[in-house]
């Protein structure tokens, strides 16, 4: 479902786990930081609200979306990292770059989930110009952060 037809900052209660005791990675890409630092922000109050304790919540960063699945991969590895939250942001440019870094980043992410069989989530925006991302990061469209914390919490209750 698009994103302007769903508040991303709006979910369903049902099937959420006990988190006081789950250890999160967070990793946060560089580029676009006006942009991922508010995924983050969104994201990080959701875990807490949620109950999970900050000592648990392990933020890195990489400087760019493709390079994701490789700090997701670095930390899905360490058995006590219970999901992995990625988030960053691509925005169209006037080149297929923009093409080839969301199909890694998404390829890579899914890659890590299914080697560590744990939550490995995307919650990398792809817009089309900086408003649309400005509007999925905390705008009229909620946060994407938000909704990669609520997808974390809700697998590991699968």
């Amino acid at each position: 479902m698009a994103s302007s037809n769903k508040h991303l900052s709006s979910y369903s209660e049902r099937n959420l786990t006990d988190i006081s005791k789950k250890k999160f990675a967070l990793i946060v890409s560089e580029w676009n930081s006006d942009i991922t630092e508010a995924l983050y922000m969104g994201a990080y109050n959701m875990l807490i609200k949620h109950g999970a304790s900050k000592k648990n919540i392990i933020r890195k960063n990489v400087p760019g979306s493709f390079e994701l699945p490789l700090g997701a991969q670095w930390m899905a590895k360490q058995k006590n990292i219970d999901a992995v939250i990625c988030l960053g942001c691509l925005i169209q440019g006037e080149t297929r770059h923009f093409d080839f870094i969301c199909q890694a980043a998404a390829y890579g992410i899914t890659q890590v989930s299914l080697k560590y069989n744990k939550p490995v989530v995307f919650g990398v925006l792809t817009t089309n110009n900086k408003q649309q991302a400005y509007d999925r990061a905390g705008g009229k469209y909620g946060n994407k952060g938000d909704e990669a914390a609520i997808t974390a919490i809700k697998m590991m209750g699968f």
